[in-house]
C-alpha cells in the first residue's frame, strides 16, 4: 500500500505560504507612503518653482519671442512711398541688412574692446579690495564697506551725468586745475572717450563686486589661513594660493555678469553723444538698436539686431561658463594642495 501524504496540522505549518501572503498587505501600505511622500515633494516643488516659470517666461520668453517674430516683417508703402503703409513679410532681410551694415559692426567692435579693458579690470581691482578688506589690515572695514558699495545705490544716469560734469571742459573742475597745471587732458577725445566711459562703469559697480567677493571670502576655512601663516606663507602669498582658488566661483559669476552688464552698454555713451561729436548715435549695438527703433522708426531692423546681441551673449555666457568648467576640472589647485598638507 502506498503511503498517504497527510498534511502537516503543527505550529509550523504553512510558514511559507503564509510568509508571502502576510508580506502583501504590509508592503502595500510602504508603497502608498512612498507615492504620498513623493506626491508632497512634487507638490512643493511646483509651488515653489512656478513663481520663477511664470516670471521667465512673461519678462524673457514672451519678450524674445516678440522680438523674433518682429524680426521678420518691414514696413513696406508701395507707390513710391505714397501708398497706405503695410507689414510684410521680410524673412531674413533685416538679419543681412544688420550683419552688413558697417555702423553695427564698429559698434560690436567698440564694445568687444570695452569688455577687453572693463572685465579683467573689474574683476582683478574688486577681488584685490575684498582680499584687502579681509586680511583685516584696512582699517575702518565696515566705513569702507559702505563707501565702496555706496556708489553702486546711485542710479546709471545719474553716475553719467555726474562724471559727464567732471569731463566737460569749461565746466569741470578736474580739467581747470589739470589746466592750470599746464596738464591738458581732453576726457572725451577720440583716443580717451572709451576709458572715461570704462572709469563711470568701473565707479559705479566696483563696490557691488567687492561685496561679492568679501562675502565669498568670508567663508574660507581660517584653519587653512592660519595654517599657511604658521608654515611661513605671507599675506599675499596666503592670498594668492589659499583665498583666491577658493573664491574662483564667485569671481566666475563676477565675469559672467559683468560680460553681460558690458554687452547691454548704453546709458553712458548715449549721455556722452550730446556733448561730442566723437560718439555717435550708433556707438553700441544697443544705440544701434535705439537709433533703428526710434529714429528711423525700422522695428525689424532694431528686432532682428536685438536678437543678434542676444545670440552674441549668449554664446559668450555660454563659453565663459564651459571655460571656468574646464579649468576647474584640470585640476585640485593650490587651495586643495595646502589642504592636503595641512592634514599630513
Amino acid at each position: 500500500m502506498s503511503a498517504t501524504a497527510v498534511p502537516e496540522t503543527g505550529p509550523g505549518a504553512g510558514t511559507d505560504a503564509g510568509t508571502g501572503a502576510g508580506a502583501r498587505p504590509a508592503a502595500v501600505p510602504q508603497s502608498r507612503a512612498r507615492r504620498t511622500a513623493r506626491r508632497r515633494e512634487l507638490g512643493a516643488c511646483a509651488a515653489l518653482m512656478t513663481p520663477f516659470f511664470v516670471l521667465l517666461v512673461v519678462v524673457f520668453l514672451v519678450p524674445v519671442g516678440g522680438a523674433v517674430w518682429l524680426s521678420f516683417f518691414q514696413d513696406d508703402q508701395p507707390g513710391l512711398g505714397f501708398g497706405p503703409e503695410r507689414t510684410v513679410f521680410a524673412g531674413l532681410r533685416s538679419y543681412r541688412a544688420v550683419l552688413s551694415d558697417p555702423t553695427f559692426l564698429a559698434g560690436l567692435g567698440t564694445t568687444a574692446l570695452y569688455c577687453l579693458v572693463y572685465l579683467p579690470l573689474m574683476v582683478v581691482l574688486a577681488l584685490a579690495l575684498a582680499l584687502l578688506l579681509d586680511s583685516g589690515a584696512a582699517r575702518l572695514r565696515r566705513t569702507a564697506q559702505l563707501a565702496l558699495f555706496l556708489p553702486h545705490a546711485v542710479p546709471g544716469i545719474i553716475a553719467a551725468v555726474i562724471w559727464l560734469y567732471l569731463y566737460t571742459p569749461g565746466l569741470s573742475p578736474v580739467v581747470e586745475a589739470l589746466g592750470k597745471a599746464d596738464i591738458t587732458v581732453d576726457f572725451l577725445g577720440a583716443d580717451t572717450v572709451l576709458p572715461s566711459v570704462v572709469n563711470i562703469a568701473m565707479w559705479s559697480n566696483l563696490g557691488y563686486n567687492v561685496v561679492i567677493f568679501y562675502a565669498a571670502l568670508q567663508a574660507v576655512p581660517r584653519e587653512l589661513t592660519e595654517a599657511a601663516l604658521v608654515d611661513g606663507a605671507g599675506p599675499v602669498r596666503t592670498a594668492l594660493q589659499i583665498k583666491v582658488p577658493l573664491v574662483r566661483a564667485s569671481a566666475v559669476m563676477v565675469a559672467m555678469f559683468t560680460l553681460i552688464w558690458s554687452l547691454q552698454l548704453f546709458t553712458e555713451p548715449m549721455l556722452i553723444s550730446q556733448t561730442t561729436p566723437v560718439v555717435g548715435s550708433r556707438y553700441t549695438p544697443n544705440m544701434y538698436i535705439y537709433d533703428a527703433a526710434f529714429t528711423r522708426n525700422n522695428y525689424g531692423l532694431a528686432a532682428a539686431a536685438s536678437v543678434v546681441v542676444l545670440a552674441v551673449t549668449v554664446a559668450l555666457s555660454y563659453g565663459l561658463s564651459r571655460w571656468s568648467n574646464r579649468t576647474g576640472a584640470g585640476g585640485g589647485g593650490s587651495a586643495d594642495v595646502a589642504a592636503e598638507e595641512d592634514s599630513r
